[in-house]
C-alpha cells in the first residue's frame, strides 16, 4: 500500500490494553450446508474455537466476538462455552465485514485494538504478539505473505495478461490498530471493504507488514476444510513424561492403576495416591502444554480428597481433549521391590484405558526394581513414570481398534 507512514511511538507494546475483535458474523455462503461454516467441525473441534483458543493464550485482555445475530446463541454454546473461555464476549454483528468490525470496534475497551478473521483457526499466539508489537510502534500492521504463483488476468475463459508479482502480498489476519486510527478508518467505512487495513487507504496512511504463514489459511469452502484436516493430520506429535513418588504406610489400601492391589501397606496422599495414574497424568498436561496436576487438582482443595486414580485420568483426559489432542500411547514404569504386580497388569491396563476413553492397544504397564537400594528399593516408597504422545484431536475420536 502506498501511502504516508505513520509517527513512530516505542516498540514495545506493555501500554497498551489489547483487544481482540474476532469476527464471525459471516453467513458462509460459500461454504454451504445449513449449519455456519464457524461451527464446521476441525479435528473435533469448532473451526471457531480453534482461533480462540490461540487469542485466549494470548496478551489480549478482552475477546469481542462478533456473531450472526439470530445464531449467536447456537455459536456460544458450541464453540464458547464447552472450551472456558474467559475472555471472550459475544455481540451481534451487521450486514457486511465493515458493520461488523464496527460493532465489535465499539463493544471494546482496549487503546490496541487486533481484528480476525474468526474462520482462520491456525492463527498462533506468537503472530498475533508479532502483530500488536509492530501495530503499537507503527500505528498499524497486518499479518501477510507473499504472492508465490503467477498471477493471470482472465476474461471469457481466456487469460488476457499475466500480472507481476514482484511487491504483491496477500493479505491474512489478525491486523492490528492503535485505536485512534481505527476509529477514524471505520468512521468512513467502504462497506465493500474485504479487510481493514484497506480502510487506511483513503485516509492516505499506510500499514507495516508483519509475515504470515501459509498456515494461517482461512476457511472459506469445503475444500479448505479438507486441507486444514490433512495438515493437522501430518502432525504435529507431542511427548509429555510424569514422575510421581509416595511413601508406604501401613492401615492404607494400595491403590495401583486403578486397582486395589493385596498388600501390607498403602500409598500416603490426600488422594488415592496411584503413582502410576498420576504420573500418566503428568505426562498428558505436559505433553498437551496443560501445566500438573498440582495445578489442576492442588491437595489444599477438599473436593480432590480420595480422588481415584481411574476419576483422575478421566478428569485429565476432558482437559486434553478439550485443549484439542488425543492420546496415541503411553507406557507406564513402576519403581519398587514390592508388591510383584505382574498379574494385574492387564486388569490395570483395562480399567486406566476405560477411563482415558482408548483402547487397550494404547497402554503398556511394566515395573522395575531398584535392587534394594534408596527408598523404593527399601519397601518404604513406590514411584512412577510415565510417558504420553498426542496427536491433534480427529473428529469423532474414540478409542482405536
Amino acid at each position: 500500500m502506498i501511502g504516508r507512514a505513520m509517527p513512530e511511538t516505542r516498540s514495545e507494546n506493555s501500554e497498551y490494553k489489547i483487544s481482540a475483535v474476532v469476527v464471525a458474523g459471516g453467513r458462509g455462503r460459500r461454504f454451504g450446508g445449513a449449519r455456519p461454516k464457524q461451527l464446521a467441525l476441525l479435528a473435533g473441534r469448532p473451526v471457531l474455537a480453534h482461533a480462540l483458543a490461540a487469542f485466549e493464550q494470548s496478551s489480549a485482555a478482552e475477546i469481542i466476538l462478533v456473531l450472526p445475530g439470530d445464531r449467536l446463541e447456537e455459536i456460544e454454546r458450541e464453540a464458547v462455552r464447552p472450551f472456558g473461555f474467559r475472555k471472550v464476549r459475544s455481540v451481534p454483528g451487521g450486514e457486511t465485514r465493515a458493520a461488523s468490525t464496527r460493532l465489535g470496534f465499539a463493544a471494546s475497551t482496549g487503546n490496541l485494538v487486533l481484528i480476525h478473521d474468526g474462520v482462520r483457526p491456525f492463527v498462533t499466539p506468537g503472530l498475533i504478539s508479532a502483530v500488536a508489537k509492530a501495530a503499537a510502534a507503527k500505528g498499524a500492521a497486518l499479518a501477510a505473505v507473499p504472492v508465490r504463483d503467477t498471477l493471470k488476468v482472465v476474461a471469457e475463459g481466456l487469460v488476457r495478461h499475466t500480472l507481476d508479482r514482484a511487491g504483491l502480498w496477500r493479505a491474512q489476519t489478525p491486523q492490528g490498530f492503535r485505536r485512534e486510527i481505527l476509529a477514524r478508518a471505520l468512521a468512513g467505512a467502504d462497506h465493500a471493504a474485504t479487510d481493514d487495513v484497506a480502510l487506511l487507504e483513503p485516509l492516505g496512511l499506510t500499514a507495516a507488514v508483519v509475515p504470515g504463514s501459509a498456515m494461517n489459511l482461512k476457511i472459506t469452502t469445503p475444500e479448505d476444510l479438507d486441507l486444514a484436516e490433512a495438515l493437522l493430520a501430518a502432525g504435529p506429535f507431542r511427548t509429555g513424561h510424569g514422575y510421581d513418588f509416595h511413601r508406604l504406610v501401613p492401615g492404607r489400601p494400595l491403590w495401583l492403576g486403578g486397582l486395589e492391589i493385596p498388600f501390607e501397606a498403602g500409598l500416603l496422599g490426600h488422594s488415592d495416591a496411584d503413582v502410576l495414574a498420576h504420573a500418566l497424568a503428568d505426562a498428558l498436561l505436559g505433553a498437551a502444554s496443560l501445566g500438573d496436576i498440582g495445578g489442576h487438582f492442588p491437595d489444599r482443595d477438599p473436593q480432590w480428597a480420595g480422588l481415584s486414580g481411574a476419576r483422575l485420568l478421566a478428569e485429565t483426559m476432558a482437559k486434553v481433549r478439550a485443549a484439542g489432542w488425543e492420546l496415541v500411547n503411553a507406557d507406564l514404569t513402576l519403581i519398587g521391590e514390592k508388591p510383584i504386580i505382574g498379574p494385574y497388569c492387564p486388569a490395570m491396563v483395562a480399567v486406566l484405558s476405560e477411563a482415558l476413553g482408548v483402547s487397550a492397544g494404547q497402554l503398556n504397564i511394566k515395573a522395575t526394581t531398584t535392587e534394594g537400594l534408596e527408598t523404593t528399593g527399601r519397601g518404604e516408597a513406590l514411584a512412577a513414570w510415565a510417558t504420553a504422545s498426542l496427536r491433534p484431536l480427529r473428529p469423532s475420536s474414540g478409542p482405536e481398534v
